[in-house]
């Protein structure tokens, strides 16, 4: 078990600390999680993925709960989730993941972004090609016995598993699988007591791309703005 590879994050544009959007995201996790399998985290898979997440972002209870509530009633709002492709400054593929209820505004939006930017918005399979998608696990590695965790989890659709840090620094270990087993192995860790600090899918780059610091610095100007827009769920490119 390695350093496992994650595209840079704009750190130095502090966007986590910008906590009503992070909710916001989390919001509409919640709601397209309800819509699709119910209110009740014990018997939706998505849902409580959601809820951890949720947790790891030190959202409030009865934000968490409002946010159920509000998903389970009749005018809950509703939101489709669609994928855009681009390409960024200096070539770096870029797909972004959002939750709208106005498809013409978040094109309108996100093509806004790519162009302000340098970059141009793409077509269905521009850049897709270039990312895997998989499922995503977040653990502390405090007490965990990281040798036997890999061999058990194998055998439950693990592909990937490596030493990472959170956002402030901290250290954690990065569980990867095909998408397709993402509630296989999701229902493995959970058996073994363990609660993962963050779950979720990811589109992860086959190819990375390594630009100096300047070029770098005007990728995740565009990262940023993409991520601030209020359509915007998630936003994942190939910049190593």
């Amino acid at each position: 078990m390695g350093r496992i590879f994650e595209t840079r994050k704009a750190t130095m544009f502090a966007r986590w600390n910008k906590m009503a959007k992070v909710f916001t995201r989390i919001s509409k996790d919640i709601a397209i999680a309800v819509k699709a399998g119910g209110p009740n985290p014990d018997t939706n898979p998505a849902l409580r993925r959601a809820v951890q997440n949720a947790r790891a972002a030190n959202m409030p209870k009865d934000k968490v709960e409002g946010a159920i509530k509000r998903a389970s009633g009749q005018d809950a709002e509703s939101y489709d989730v669609v994928l855009y492709e681009g390409y960024g400054p200096h070539g770096v593929a870029v797909i972004v993941e959002t939750a709208t209820n106005n498809v013409v505004r978040t094109v309108a939006n996100v093509r806004m972004h790519f162009k302000n930017n340098g970059g141009s918005l793409g077509t269905t399979g521009s850049v897709a090609f270039q990312f895997k998608r998989m499922g995503v696990f977040r653990l502390s590695p405090e007490g965990l016995d990281l040798e036997a965790l890999e061999l058990d989890l194998i055998d439950h659709g693990l592909e990937e598993m490596g030493e990472s840090t959170g956002e402030k620094g901290e250290k954690q270990i990065v569980i990867r699988c095909a998408f397709n087993d993402f509630g296989k192995l999701q229902a493995a860790i959970e058996g073994r007591g363990l609660t993962a600090l963050f779950a979720d899918s990811e589109y992860v780059p086959q190819t990375p791309v390594e630009l100096p610091e300047d070029k770098a610095t005007e990728v995740l100007k565009l990262v940023d703005d993409l991520e601030q827009d209020e359509d915007v769920q998630r936003v994942f490119h190939n910049l190593a």
